[in-house]
């Protein structure tokens, strides 16, 4: 699997990440024994680089992956985590963190915003004591949305300090949304930036941040491009999700029309969506949250085999994709 570096740093990353989401028991239970399957699976299909967060099952995700990594040669792989939310102890929990975050886990902590320096320093910490890590190579400021200012002001200058120092490779931020991460792009000293559901197959809004980001010598790190399942499967069903929701029906046609050409060039959607992301050539990295071997396995080979020119032009003439000539 091909390695990309990240913008000016000496940080690499295989053009398929592991999203380790899954680990956290998002949406419903993983088993121990399937959560490492997964992640050996990745390793044995030459995937390097893992992205985690304290947020994925209030750091069963962080834990789960450190586990399933101890052992490997540390040098062979890069790791990446967020800061931005603290764990603290919940006042009041009421059994499950579903309802609250979408983790089947118990939620007997929870998500405190906190984005100043002294914050991004303890969560740093704790991350690591989950991983069983000595060094993380990037960190990313997660969905600042509500706290840019701090981000801008606290978050990312501390992160940057701690990159100076070589403690960490890589910083930058991780969001589902455009236009502050524009901003970021603009205003922050960042290597990397990774956009969550907003450059797939099906959503392009992203284009003009990765053009933003090549300028900058800022690479970017396509996350989501499966669009919460809308894109997982060959045919989209009737009760698809997307960006966290059901799908709309007009995202849902829009998909199924998506597949249909998949099907006219001997393809499935799942390929185009994880190669899509890695056309424009800001992209270093798709990262994908699988649950299974046997899917991340589908992942990787679907990550290494592009498809033709042809089918290209066909998936982008569906959604009225004018931009071509401008894809690597």
């Amino acid at each position: 699997m091909k390695n990309n570096r990240l913008g000016r740093t000496g940080v690499t990353v295989t053009t398929l990440g592991f999203g380790a989401a899954p680990l956290g028991n998002l949406y419903r239970p993983l088993a121990e024994h399937d959560a490492l399957a997964a992640v050996n699976a990745a390793w044995d299909s030459g995937v390097r680089y893992f992205d985690t967060a304290p947020h994925y099952g209030l750091g069963l995700s962080e834990r789960r992956l450190g586990a399933a990594l101890a052992g490997r040669p540390r040098h062979e792989y890069a790791v990446s985590t967020k800061v931005g939310r603290l764990l603290t102890p919940h006042p009041t929990p009421t059994g499950s963190d579903l309802a609250a975050g979408g983790f089947a886990v118990p939620d007997t902590l929870t998500r405190r915003p906190d984005y100043s320096r002294d914050g991004v320093l303890r969560s740093l910490e704790e991350s690591l004591r989950r991983l069983g890590l000595d060094r993380v190579d990037i960190v990313y400021v997660h969905d600042p949305d509500d706290h840019l200012d701090e981000a801008l002001d606290q978050a990312l200058p501390a992160l940057a300090d701690l990159r100076d120092q070589g403690v960490v490779g890589a910083i930058g931020a991780g969001m589902n949304t455009v236009a502050p991460l524009s901003r970021i792009a603009a205003e922050a000293d960042v290597n990397v930036l990774m956009v969550a559901g907003r450059w797939t197959l099906a959503d392009r809004s992203a284009r003009p941040l990765l053009d933003l980001c090549l300028r900058h010598d800022i690479s970017v790190v396509a996350a989501a491009p499966f669009n919460s399942g809308l894109l997982s499967r060959s045919w989209p069903p009737d009760d698809a999700w997307y960006d966290y929701g059901p799908a709309p029906d007009a995202v849902l046609r829009r998909a199924r029309t998506l597949a249909e050409a998949c099907r006219r060039h001997d393809t499935v959607l799942p390929h185009a969506a994880i190669r899509f992301p890695l056309r424009h050539p800001a992209v270093a990295s798709v990262v994908a949250g699988t649950r299974t071997a046997a899917e991340t396995r589908s992942a990787a080979e679907w990550a290494s085999t592009d498809l033709p020119p042809d089918a290209w032009a066909d998936l982008d003439s569906c959604v009225g994709f004018g931009g071509g000539q401008l894809l690597a």
